[in-house]
């Protein structure tokens, strides 16, 4: 695990803001979905694919390396 060395205060909410150069780095961007996980006394955040890489559908996915792929583009892809 990096220490970046960013610190970031928590609000009344439980709100914090993820810094600018960090979301550009981990491509996450507004209206993105992050999964939240805890190991231990520590919180880990990783932004989720909720639709197709390819196609950006939202039916029938399946994982394929960590990304979504839907069931319709993996048959196009094999019949290529």
């Amino acid at each position: 695990m990096n220490n970046t060395g960013i610190f970031r205060r928590v609000d009344s909410l439980g709100r914090f803001v993820l810094p600018k150069e960090l979301r550009r780095t981990l491509d996450i961007n507004q209206n993105d979905y992050l999964q939240i996980f805890t190991d231990g006394d520590s919180i880990i955040l990783r932004k989720s694919q909720l639709c197709c890489i390819l196609c950006g559908g939202s039916e029938d996915l399946t994982d394929h390396n960590d990304k979504k792929v839907c069931r319709k583009c993996i048959q196009e892809l094999a019949a290529k």
